[in-house]
């Protein structure tokens, strides 16, 4: 299978009060192309700082990533921003939505922004519904972002990341914030975007959510100490059985 990117000896230092934190320590280890990747760990063994740095939002210290063939590590600011927005899609716990746009408008905003479409804003605008309508909140595309509940909301986000049609998509605990219900909502269309061929990368603490990946990168002290492949043909509640016995053999 094609590797979509690959992660080469990621290093992430911070200097504290003179003093270094290493938060991440040579990871590496590849994302192949139509994956939907978990990665698990402790409160402060570097989750969130290592999709960041890998999806260059954050500059890592050393090592290697190559999207696509592409090594983005060496991109300036303005390419990566470019990367980004074209090739990348992001979804986050905090749902960040520009207040004075509407719901169709902040899904349209990237659209409108992105560099590799020869679209008109009229094929853009009917993508953009396309999608509200697969993710079943073409009801809402008037509406302000205070106007909606929390599930509707990371649906929209989740059309919002889709609209450029990314080689990867990227989310950080994207249902961290949602009661039980909206997360199940949010991790289903989620799971069916994957199932279409999109490639993910999520972190989250939920067992429950990492069940529904098909590999998981357990992250401790900065590093990945273990990897699960989930079985095929398991059902739900063995896949999330099977997780938690994994998590409490590695003291989660």
């Amino acid at each position: 299978m094609k590797k979509v990117m690959e992660v080469k000896d990621l290093c992430k230092t911070y200097v504290i009060e003179k003093r270094q934190n290493n938060v991440l320590k040579n990871v590496s280890f590849d994302i192949e192309e139509g994956e939907m990747i978990g990665i698990m760990g402790p409160s402060g063994s570097g989750k969130s700082t290592l999709l960041y740095s890998i999806s260059g939002m954050d500059k890592a210290t050393s090592g290697e990533v190559i999207l696509d063939g592409k090594k983005i590590t060496d991109l300036s600011e303005k390419e990566l921003a470019s990367v980004r927005l074209n090739d990348m899609g992001f979804i986050f716990q905090q749902m960040f939505m520009m207040k004075n746009l509407t719901i169709m408008d902040n899904i349209l905003l990237p659209a409108v922004e992105c560099e590799k479409s020869s679209e008109t804003r009229k094929e853009k605008v009917a993508r953009c519904e396309e999608l509200m309508r697969k993710l079943g909140i073409i009801e809402i595309a008037d509406n302000d972002i205070n106007e909606v509940s929390g599930g509707q909301l990371q649906r929209a986000c989740i059309a919002r990341s889709m609209v450029n049609n990314p080689k990867i998509l990227f989310a950080d605990e994207p249902t961290g914030a949602l009661n039980r219900q909206s997360s199940a909502e949010v991790i289903s269309e989620i799971e069916k975007l994957n199932a279409e061929g999109t490639t993910v990368l999520m972190v989250t603490h939920d067992a429950k959510v990492a069940s529904r990946c098909s590999r998981v990168l357990y992250i401790s002290d900065g590093n990945i100490k273990s990897e699960y492949r989930m079985p095929e043909g398991l059902s739900a509640r063995d896949r999330e059985r099977a997780l938690n016995n994994w998590l409490m053999d590695l003291g989660w």
